[in-house]
């Protein structure tokens, strides 16, 4: 393992100019697509920068600007809403940080092209099985299961991937949350992962002096392809927000899918 990060670093360091730029192509669209949807940041840029960086590195570099991005979108309508959101799925957070912190310590442990597959997987049979006209409906008499459940599935992913959207994205389509205040959840609640993940990570070795100059390189175009996003969403009826959501879980689905077969 410690040649195999050692050779991260060695990449990092001489790392061509196009590589760079491609990179903050990928961060621009991710965070297009968060601004129009909420969500889906870390699974574009962990199957996008996994396709340039091993994954470690991909990991490391979409840490910070995730962080950012989710406090921009969880203070959008001020401290008392996020307070409101955190009240309403407290269970959901819970249990989605002690598992986050928990699997984080794993992630040198799993095969990168099993890890891949764990994640794409479930994310491309939920999506496509919503597309097609399966819809998802829980009762809130056994929500204190769903959001433990959930919650927990949604942390362990994220802690080995940073990829803990698709668990409360099915949560929050299964409940038909209005595109807005989906907009507050998934910011408030992707936003205390990425802060757990990031103390994670600087325990595991993942994000380190060698990593977070380029973690911290990918916040402007994280926030410039957010601002764009913004935009888009604030013109998308409730029905379209809905699908973009499942079209974008269904895309990065397959992309981590196609990952973990290639190898």
């Amino acid at each position: 393992m410690e040649h195999r990060r050692g050779d991260m670093l060695g990449i990092m360091a001489d790392m061509p100019l196009d590589l760079l730029f491609a990179a903050a192509g990928i961060t621009l669209m991710a965070g297009f697509v968060k601004g129009a949807v909420g969500f889906a940041m870390p699974m574009i840029m962990i199957s996008g920068l996994g396709s340039l960086f091993p994954p470690e590195i991909a990991l490391a570099a979409l840490i910070l600007p995730t962080f950012i991005a989710n406090l921009i979108q969880s203070l959008g309508d001020g401290l008392a809403v996020a307070r409101d959101v955190v009240r309403r799925f407290w269970i959901f957070i819970v249990m989605m940080l002690i598992f986050l912190a928990s699997s984080a310590q794993l992630v040198n442990l799993i095969p990168d092209q099993i890890l891949f597959l764990i994640i794409g997987a479930p994310v491309v049979a939920f999506a496509l099985f919503q597309l097609g006209g399966w819809r998802l409906r829980l009762d809130p008499v056994n929500r204190l299961r769903d959001e433990l459940t959930l919650g927990g599935l949604a942390g362990f992913v994220g802690g080995l991937s940073a990829v803990w959207g698709p668990p409360l994205v099915a949560y929050l389509v299964a409940i038909d949350v209005e595109k807005r205040e989906a907009i507050r959840a998934q910011g408030v609640i992707y936003g205390l992962g990425a802060l757990a993940l990031l103390i994670a990570h600087l325990e595991s070795g993942v994000l380190n002096a060698a990593t977070l100059p380029l973690s911290a390189a990918a916040i402007p175009p994280a926030l410039a392809g957010l601002w764009l996003g913004s935009r888009l969403h604030n013109r998308m009826p409730q029905a379209t927000f809905r699908r973009a959501m499942l079209v974008v879980l269904a895309v990065a689905g397959f992309n981590l899918v196609r990952r973990g077969l290639m190898g």
